[in-house]
């Protein structure tokens, strides 16, 4: 007889985490397939990065499942649905961002649009469609990942107007999500982060020596996402060392 049958089975903890091509979430899915034992739906442009992830992740005791996916195509979110396929959802990290750098007075109406929309309304977007997946207990958890650009009273850099203003209304919508989710009992708190040696750092500070790697963000946001719920709802929380 097969004593292992009367062994209880932690239920998969699930968790979908965009922008994991490089940097932070990269780094974040990592960390919650190798050392959490998480399920995560990693969603991403670049094919080839998320299949050298993949490999990375085999050794884990979690699975990680690739989504090559454009986010700002129309019909991002509904395929997004579909690969979680009804399953609970435990956990939602957007990760994913647009940097755009312009001198003031150089700015167009289309660069702004992109950068709203991708680094605000596709986070709505993707909590709003995903809210009854991560309804439940324990409470689901949306984390936003945003800036110090978009945090009130943070220093501001000449250049970087339209994408902090971006970043900023993502903070504003994390209070928002709070309330508006209540009811599902899934939490929503947002972390601005500072200086983290990324590429989309690299790309607004040339020559700028980050004092964080992305590992170290990334192993405290899966941490984070996993528990933070407990402690958090509706929180905007700075997350640096030094800014930029």
């Amino acid at each position: 007889m097969d004593m292992r049958t009367n062994e209880a089975v932690a239920p998969e903890r699930l968790l979908v985490v965009t922008g994991a091509s490089s940097g932070v979430g990269r780094a974040t899915a990592k960390s919650l397939v190798l050392e959490h034992g998480c399920s995560v739906i990693a969603v991403a442009r670049s094919a080839g990065a998320l299949e050298e992830l993949s490999n990375e992740c085999k050794a884990g005791a979690g699975q990680l499942h690739p989504l090559v996916l454009d986010l700002e195509q129309a019909d991002a979110v509904a395929k997004v649905q579909q690969t979680v396929s009804g399953r609970r959802l435990h956990g939602l990290v957007n990760n994913a961002g647009l940097l755009i750098k312009q001198p003031f007075g150089a700015w167009t109406a289309p660069e702004t649009s992109r950068l709203f929309h991708l680094n605000a309304a596709v986070p709505l977007l993707l909590a709003q469609g995903l809210a009854p997946l991560l309804a439940g207990a324990p409470p689901g958890h949306v984390v936003n990942i945003s800036s110090m650009g978009g945090f009130q009273g943070s220093v501001k850099f000449p250049g970087l107007a339209a994408y902090s203003a971006s970043k900023a209304a993502l903070t504003n919508l994390t209070e928002c999500l709070a309330e508006e989710m209540k009811d599902l009992r899934v939490r929503c708190n947002c972390i601005c982060l500072g200086a983290v040696d990324t590429p989309m750092l690299r790309a607004a500070f040339p020559g700028y020596p980050a004092p964080v790697g992305p590992e170290e963000v990334g192993g405290f946001l899966a941490r984070f996402v996993l528990e933070g719920h407990k402690f958090f709802n509706g929180k905007v929380l700075p997350f640096a060392v030094s800014t930029p």
